[in-house]
């Protein structure tokens, strides 16, 4: 710690371990022998790892991890040591699952409820324990845990074995979770939850595969689905649902056929699937197939497609049915309390408009930036930039959290560093999480810089919360391509938080996130010779290619910044496609956007330009103006190398 106390003294925090301290070359091999799980390794490093080294707890955690799983002990010790510390919650996570596994239920009891982060296994635990203890008036909350489409761990097998023997879980129970399994598109998870059916109405395990793997020819056979059995009508469903993400026509079609043989309520869910699958493709027949589905047959996930595909419609009257019928988590959202205030308005109903907007005003993202403009001209008070003492930051750096996670991220190792800072700011006050971002900014951590600004609650400074390093570069690049400076700035905030070594999980790297492929595509285009993708990790460059290609693809997309922006998401075909044949309000465009991913992309890149012009002192301009109108498509979809083909061809939302 005192090597971090003293860089903050001289004033010379950085990333650059400028001065290392005695020990740090010990606790780097120890961590790669932990990494490689060489216990022999790990304990010849440790040695070399003086006793008061800032990282010497991990070194002791990673010791522990490899060697005493099952000693209680040690474990325990460790535990009372370090309290709250991030260690101390993933050894201790570990240690419960050892727990129960050995079906130690009075140890376990005793030390779950210090675990904060509870995770399924530990919650199905947790029940059993007290089951065996003979505890039982927790039953109807382990019950909850039966309910989703999702894997469960196998710690939870025998606690769901026991609900249904004492019929806790009822047969309803079993066809209710193997339809949220199949909604999930999980048939596996399905597949198994259908042996705890009776045997004569357990659907043939078959029948699962084919309804993945070639739904029309399931739907279409005479001979394959029994419709008198339930479990083949909620895989006729599943097929539907399938055969709807490939062709409407021919979900339609095979729905067609087969409508008699569906009860009212498994027909109203199968058109509120067609009717998602056909609103995510922006197909006309969606709002239809919604209505004849009705609400009720409907969940929230349907229903908000179903206010898209009202909103793109212009069809006021039916966004305000779809957001009505959301349940009362859904609908408080900030998305869509805009957008039904935004309906009450356009039908009329102004005075009930005005409050919702108001509220939504006084938040900051993009929904408040656009409540606040639907209020008109109205006095504001500034933002009022709240700035954090030397002595506010210097007691943060001390904390030994904090301190462990600066050390961390000297050594690079920065996916423990970051979490570590995460975990120790997680119950911080707003002013000792300025304090932490202002640390971390002097550090040039500036991913931790915004994040933690991004959490205060009262107090905010919004020059932490949108930092503009490399500002000379960005000016440069935003000048030679003719392209707004804090648009550019947005958008990088957005792509790595100022992070220029960070890399995607599909390849793309730098401070604008660029993919191989479309960097060779920029250099040929620049008439760059010799060219490497590793340069991309040069800001300077990135910058220069960033800019470069987002002029392009906002050329090339009818001068649009919102297409654009969705093009440097998903590619500019697709961000063609999504255009309609008339022009649309942009707004109405990013909502309807298929990919959750994109949709929340370009809203934050958009959001982030307005601040980052106001921090430039750029004349004021609407966020509605910037954001402006999409104009129809027109010219045919178009494509550039190294483009859509970063991202899969198959991709969902949420």
């Amino acid at each position: 710690m005192l090597r971090i106390i003293g860089f903050f003294l001289l004033g010379a925090l950085s990333t650059t371990s400028a001065w290392a301290a005695p020990g740090d070359a010990a606790v780097l091999q120890a961590q790669q022998a932990f990494a490689a799980r060489k216990l022999a390794n790990l304990e010849r490093a440790a040695r070399d790892v003086p006793a008061d080294h800032v990282l010497s707890p991990y070194v002791e955690y990673w010791r522990l991890v490899l060697t005493s799983r099952t000693e209680d002990a040690r474990i325990a010790d460790f535990l009372a040591r370090y309290p709250g510390s991030r260690m101390a919650e993933t050894l201790r996570a570990d240690w419960l699952k050892s727990l129960g596994s050995r079906e130690a239920w009075p140890g376990y009891l005793a030390e779950y409820p210090r675990l904060v982060k509870p995770d399924a296994a530990h919650q199905c635990y947790a029940h059993r324990a007290e089951w065996a203890q003979g505890n039982r008036s927790h039953q109807r909350e382990a019950v909850t845990l039966w309910f989703t489409g999702r894997d469960m761990p196998s710690a939870c097998a025998p606690l769901f074995a026991q609900l249904i023997e004492t019929g806790l879980i009822s047969q309803e129970d079993v066809w209710r979770r193997l339809r949220l399994a199949l909604d999930a598109g999980n048939p596996n998870v399905a597949r198994v939850v259908a042996n705890a059916l009776p045997e004569a109405q357990r659907p043939d395990a078959a029948l699962f595969d084919q309804a993945s793997r070639d739904p029309e020819r399931l739907l279409n056979a005479d001979n394959k689905l029994d419709f008198s059995q339930r479990g083949d009508r909620e895989i006729a469903l599943y097929a539907l649902d399938q055969l709807a993400k490939r062709s409407s026509d021919q979900a339609e079609q095979a729905l067609r056929k087969r409508a008699l043989q569906f009860s009212a309520e498994e027909l109203r869910t199968a058109w509120a699937r067609l009717a998602t699958w056909a609103a995510r493709r922006h197909e006309a027949t969606a709002l239809p197939w919604f209505q004849q589905a009705s609400a009720a047959a409907a969940n929230d996930y349907q229903r908000e497609w179903w206010a898209r595909a009202a909103l793109r419609a212009g069809d006021w009257q039916a966004v305000q049915r779809a957001i009505e019928s959301m349940s009362d988590a859904t609908r408080a959202q900030p998305v869509w309390r805009y957008w039904r205030a935004r309906a009450l308005q356009a039908t009329g109903q102004r005075v009930a408009a005005t409050p919702v907007f108001l509220d939504l005003s006084r938040e900051h993202h993009y929904y408040g930036q656009l409540a606040q403009e639907e209020l008109g001209p109205v006095i504001k008070a500034p933002a009022v930039n709240i700035k954090m003492g030397g002595d506010d930051v210097a007691a943060v750096a001390r904390q030994p959290g904090i301190a462990r996670a600066l050390a961390l991220q000297e050594l690079g190792l920065r996916h423990d560093a970051s979490q570590e800072w995460d975990w120790t700011i997680r119950e911080f006050s707003d002013a000792q999480l300025l304090a932490a971002a202002e640390l971390a900014r002097r550090m040039e951590w500036y991913d931790r810089a915004i994040n933690t600004a991004e959490r205060t609650r009262e107090l905010h400074d919004f020059e932490l919360r949108f930092l503009a390093p490399y500002r000379e570069l960005a000016q440069q690049a935003a000048r030679e391509n003719a392209i707004d400076e804090a648009w550019v700035f947005g958008l990088m905030r957005q792509e790595s938080r100022f992070i220029n070594v960070a890399r995607s999980g599909v390849g793309a790297s730098g401070l604008m996130q660029i993919m191989p492929a479309t960097a060779r595509w920029i250099a040929q285009r620049l008439g760059i010779k010799r060219f490497h993708p590793d340069e991309m990790q040069d800001p300077a460059k990135n910058i220069q290619f960033g800019a470069y290609y987002l002029k392009h693809v906002q050329t090339s997309l009818d001068g649009s910044p919102v297409l654009a922006t969705a093009a440097y998401n998903a590619g500019p075909g697709r961000a063609q496609r999504w255009r309609d044949s008339r022009p649309m309000e942009a707004a109405v465009y990013i909502e309807s956007i298929p990919f959750a991913e994109t949709r929340d992309y370009v809203k934050k890149v958009m959001s982030n330009a307005m601040y980052y012009a106001a921090r430039f002192g750029q004349p004021s301009v609407l966020l509605k103006d910037r954001l402006g109108t999409v104009p129809p498509r027109k010219t045919p979809v178009i494509s550039t190398p190294g483009s859509d083909a970063t991202l899969e061809l198959e991709r969902t939302d949420d």
